[in-house]
């Protein structure tokens, strides 16, 4: 029986074999995505045509096809591999996104001709379910994440903490969901995933609308649109119209408007935005965003992205977003935006993260839960409840990586059901608008745990977890220092220095 774990390790290892010949993790995934989707694409051609439904396949043009490489090999195939890349890339629709800018990384016609023959069309992808080849695909998404020194963890929001919001938000058959920075796709993947498992009722209309119109993303960087149109695609979600947008989704007022926001802005120094681009090197931006929808102008890309998920809801809409701790007390227009949304937004949940959980390094989140109401004098949020998942809990992720269950209680303190019958634990309070907005620039980064490592030393985590949040500290540490120097035209490298960490 073909299970996603044996389909995913078997792609896995011969990563091994290409890195011998110089590809990165980020390479192999990218021609993976370019290959597999070829041989899917075929596949959805051969008969029985029954099987197609209303799940429509983007169609190839004749000469690109998975056929015309199976009937070359070597030189020739290389060849000809290069020319199916560079005419795909200026396709529409998800041919488009998924080829835009695709180039061969693979030097060794040899690899190629093994790669294609040997591995991809072994296997009858079509045949398999969207669950096993997804899942399949999903593994190397995260393996790929977790390799810190390409930057891909930034594109990737740890699986557990997805299903957990997801959990909490409860999607329905007929919500629109959008996420105006979706990386691979792990926010809308998770919420299609959530409507299947508990509306398994639904009528043909309601499959098709979640198939196609239901989920909505953008994303800034090719690479990661490209893995995010293919991850959706694999779940059988989306068709010859992609789900994903390749923008900035800042650059203008939204002209549609959603049911849900579920969504994890990339993080960063505030007046910088650092990606890896196409040629696997670290950019950054200078980014100032003004919009007349917007309560402040400001270049803390966190602060432009809790502003704009406020804009893309419906009057009623509801969203999560993860923010970085200076979101919750930067001043100026930090504390402009918190005052505002307080007062025009229902903000009724707040869970602090813990640290060792993002493959970012160093991130100190939290994730923040609120509703869009209608215009009004009186503030709309009343009570903001605080869930203090972070104070003497110690993750890191090799050697105590967060799971689901460590989020359990959390959900279960949530409420989704009635939260007007929330209750007080020891990591759950509520906190009134009145007491927040009192506070110093209304700060947020509220706490009340006592941190028990500070106290005793017998409550400290292992020694080797202990030495790799030093690690991830300061790797952080570095990276910042390297951002700076870019920002002052310094010419200091300091990636060399990183590495060494690793």
């Amino acid at each position: 029986m073909t299970t996603a774990a044996s389909i995913g390790q078997k792609l896995w290892n011969y990563c091994d074999v290409l890195r011998n010949a110089g590809l990165s993790y980020g390479d192999y995934l990218e021609q993976l995505t370019y290959l597999i989707f070829l041989k899917m694409m075929h596949e959805r051609t051969q008969p029985p045509l029954s099987v197609l439904s209303d799940h429509q396949p983007p169609p190839v043009p004749v000469g690109c096809d998975w056929p015309s490489l199976l009937a070359r090999d070597g030189a020739e195939l290389d060849i000809h591999y290069r020319y199916i890349l560079e005419t795909l890339s200026y396709q529409p629709g998800t041919l488009g996104v998924i080829f835009s800018k695709a180039q061969s990384r693979i030097q060794e016609p040899a690899m190629l001709t093994r790669l294609v023959h040997d591995l991809i069309d072994s296997e009858n992808w079509h045949g398999l379910s969207a669950d096993v080849k997804g899942d399949a695909y999903e593994s190397l998404l995260e393996r790929n994440a977790q390799d810190v020194k390409t930057g891909a963890g930034q594109y990737f929001t740890p699986r557990p903490l997805i299903e957990a919001i997801v959990d909490v938000m409860r999607p329905g058959p007929d919500t629109t969901i959008c996420d105006p920075a979706c990386g691979t796709g792990g926010f809308l993947l998770a919420a299609h995933d959530y409507i299947v498992q508990h509306h398994p009722t639904m009528n043909r209309e309601q499959l098709g609308h979640l198939r196609n119109d239901a989920l909505h993303g953008w994303e800034i960087v090719d690479s990661a649109a490209r893995l995010g149109v293919m991850n959706l695609y694999l779940h059988g979600i989306g068709g010859d119209r992609t789900n994903i947008m390749v923008d900035d989704s800042l650059r203008s007022p939204p002209s549609v408007h959603y049911d849900m926001v579920l969504t994890n802005p990339p993080f960063g120094r505030t007046s910088t935005l650092t990606f890896v681009n196409e040629e696997g090197r670290t950019e950054r931006q200078s980014l100032t965003v003004e919009r007349p929808d917007f309560w402040a102008t400001t270049s803390n890309r966190q602060l432009s992205f809790l502003q704009h998920v406020r804009t893309l809801l419906h009057t009623t809409g509801s969203a999560a977003i993860v923010l970085p701790d200076n979101v919750l007390f930067e001043g100026g227009a930090g504390e402009t935006v918190r005052r505002r949304i307080l007062h025009e937004c229902d903000v009724h949940t707040l869970l602090r993260l813990p640290t060792g959980v993002f493959y970012a390094q160093g991130v100190k989140a939290n994730v923040l839960f609120f509703d869009r109401r209608p215009a009004s004098e009186t503030p709309w949020t009343r009570h903001l409840w605080i869930y203090d998942l972070r104070t003497n809990q110690h993750f890191t992720l090799k050697t105590n990586p967060l799971t689901r269950a460590h989020l359990d209680d959390f959900v279960s303190c949530y409420r989704a059901d009635d939260r007007t019958q929330r209750e007080e634990s020891e990591r759950f309070r509520r906190f009134t608008y009145d007491e927040l907005t009192q506070r110093d620039k209304a700060n947020l980064d509220i706490f009340w745990l006592r941190d028990e490592s500070l106290e005793d030393s017998e409550n400290l985590p292992p020694p080797d977890q202990i030495a790799e949040e030093i690690m991830e500290d300061l790797r952080a540490a570095l990276e910042q220092m390297e951002e700076i120097a870019a920002d002052l035209g310094a010419s200091g490298d300091y990636t060399s220095a990183i590495a060494d960490f690793d």
